[in-house]
């Protein structure tokens, strides 16, 4: 694919010497390689690889240009190559990940800083007026009290144990807001856990139900949460997550408290949470620190419930044991989706 004159597509899959190449310039540029970019933008000179951005969905990370070349046109041109890739892929609210002391290169390329884990990353993003309209929407559905709740789920699927945590929360709040990860990255598409979920809340009076976003555990917030594997986050990237939290929709909504049920299996969650605990109240910040309330996880014969557990049965199709640890709503849903004569065998995600 021919983005720009001179620069040319990488998919990382395919080119093990192409990367080895990228990833030499990424080191003497004191950066990584990111496993999630799916695309890189390359330049060579005089056959080497001097410049690179890569894109993960629609953000933009591993951006490096050789020393020599830095005070070229090079970045422009760079930039523009890179948002036109992500052009042609349909993704035209773009946000990037940068160290804090190239916060001036890229503003050349027309993107504004959102938060910043100080001395370590900052999260941007090409618009100067996105965010705010988030905000204003938000705003809108702001209800009164003095101890509003929040809670954010994946509800992958929704199940007894997310009713309860849930549950909990609206009887301590005097209004609670449910966020729902908005990523198509789970078994259960956005559409139907969304769904889900607001059958399985229905019945609680002093609650808002809110849609995904790109602000809240998001490919762009928090590209950690959606490794397949289980590898441990990078806490710098799950502060990001947490201070888009803290900083930006909290204050909308006078959220006061965060509540999570405790997390004996997963370890990104668990990370997650003991990070979500620093940065919201504990760390220095111009926004006001926010409670984080964790719950014990409900569970059934002293096991606590998990939905990766509910998904396990369900490539077994064990109906009998899904039944103890979902809502009817869920039962009914993954029975009409997975019957039993389904013989594509599931592939069980680990989130």
């Amino acid at each position: 694919m021919n983005i720009e004159a001179d620069f040319y597509t990488v998919d990382p899959t395919d080119a093990p010497h192409e990367m080895k190449e990228v990833q030499t310039l990424l080191a003497a540029n004191n950066l990584e390689l990111d496993g999630q970019v799916e695309l890189f933008v390359v330049y060579r000179r005089e056959g080497h690889v001097v410049a690179c951005a890569g894109l993960d969905h629609y953000t933009i990370k591993c951006v490096a240009i050789a020393q020599h070349l830095r005070g070229e046109s090079l970045s422009l041109r760079l930039g523009s190559a890179v948002v036109k890739l992500a052009a042609e892929r349909g993704q035209f609210h773009l946000f990037l990940y940068s160290p804090p002391h190239n916060l001036p290169f890229f503003r050349g390329w027309g993107f504004y800083p959102l938060v910043e884990v100080p001395r370590l990353v900052i999260l941007m993003e090409n618009s100067p007026v996105a965010i705010q309209r988030y905000c204003d929407g938000l705003r809108e559905r702001r209800r009164p009290g003095r101890r509003i709740g929040a809670v954010v789920l994946n509800a992958n699927p929704f199940t007894l144990g997310h009713r309860y945590l849930v549950e909990q929360a609206a009887h301590a709040c005097d209004w609670l807001h449910v966020f729902v990860v908005g990523e198509d990255a789970s078994l259960l598409s956005y559409d139907d856990r969304f769904a889900l979920v607001a059958a399985g809340v229905r019945h609680i009076d002093n609650l808002t139900l809110h849609p995904g976003s790109d602000y809240i555990i998001s490919r762009a917030t928090f590209p950690g949460y959606f490794l397949k594997e289980k590898a441990l986050i990078d806490s710098s990237r799950a502060a990001i997550d947490v201070l888009m939290f803290r900083e930006y929709i909290a204050p909308a909504l006078n959220i006061t408290h965060r509540y999570v049920g405790t997390e004996p299996f997963d370890p990104v969650t668990s990370s997650y949470n003991a990070e979500m605990k620093h940065w919201l109240q504990y760390a220095a910040s111009a926004a006001p620190p926010i409670a984080v309330a964790e719950l014990p996880r409900a569970s059934v014969r002293g096991v606590p419930i998990s939905a990766s557990q509910v998904r396990g049965l369900l490539s077994r199709r064990d109906f009998s044991l899904i039944e103890e640890l979902v809502p009817m709503t869920t039962l009914q849903f993954l029975r009409r989706k997975y019957p039993v004569e389904y013989i594509t065998q599931l592939e069980v995600q680990t989130r």
